[in-house]
């Protein structure tokens, strides 16, 4: 198994084992940090072990292979197919300096107005705990926070480049790349590799990702499953 493959799993059971809550073979992340969740396998087993993690009721996020199968006891709540794309020589040039946005860290002091940018523009799952994951960095209009980019998931070797999203009223201005590229910068001066997860049919943000060099590794499916 590569180290992306079942990569929430990977996580849960390497570099992010203090953030997991686990059920035999199941694991999620503590609901404050994200709602992302696995098992070690799709199986009958891995079924019963998340109907022990989450619940009667209660909701799974999770990266399947394929297509979600319908299983007994299990409601599809929704979901979309992804693409986990890879960059291991990137473009990370950095524009002069008096052109750039100024680049902030976020942290703690910022969770609530993170919260309230990630639900505007839905770029995945997040809490008011996921600036805990890694470095997370914005750029502010007038005060506001208009634009954020940070890290998500790590597995050994690889650190995932998530939130990456932009007010509506602040898209076309090169905030998504100015971010994601200190963001990236961070992670290939630790040594390690980075990845990503984007919507298939988002051809906007698939289009600049390809340009800082990520390529395509595999198509998993999100799938979000509430427990009957």
């Amino acid at each position: 198994m590569h180290t992306l493959d079942n990569v929430i799993w990977q996580a849960l059971t390497t570099r992010q084992v203090p953030f997991a809550e686990c059920f035999g073979r199941a694991r999620r992340f503590v609901r404050e940090v994200t709602s992302l969740t696995a098992f070690a396998e799709e199986s009958p087993e891995g079924y019963a072990a998340l109907a022990g993690l989450v619940g009667a009721g209660g909701t799974a996020a999770l990266f399947l292979e394929g297509e979600y199968e319908p299983r007994s006891g299990w409601e599809l709540v929704g979901g979309a197919p992804l693409l986990e794309m890879v960059c291991e020589n990137g473009d990370l040039h950095q524009e002069p300096p008096g052109s750039a946005p100024e680049i902030i860290p976020l942290g703690a002091q910022e969770a609530a107005e993170m919260v309230e940018l990630a639900t505007l523009t839905k770029p995945g799952p997040f809490g008011l705990r996921t600036h805990e994951l890694g470095k997370y960095v914005g750029i502010r209009c007038q005060g506001k926070l208009v634009a954020m980019a940070g890290e998500r998931l790590k597995v050994p070797g690889y650190t995932e480049v998530s939130a990456v999203c932009t007010h509506p009223e602040h898209v076309g201005k090169g905030y998504a790349r100015a971010l994601m590229t200190e963001v990236m910068r961070g992670i290939r001066e630790r040594g390690e590799i980075t990845f990503l997860h984007v919507r298939k049919d988002n051809s906007r943000a698939v289009e600049l990702y390809e340009r800082l060099g990520f390529r395509i590794r595999s198509m998993p499916q999100y799938t979000l499953l509430r427990k009957t």
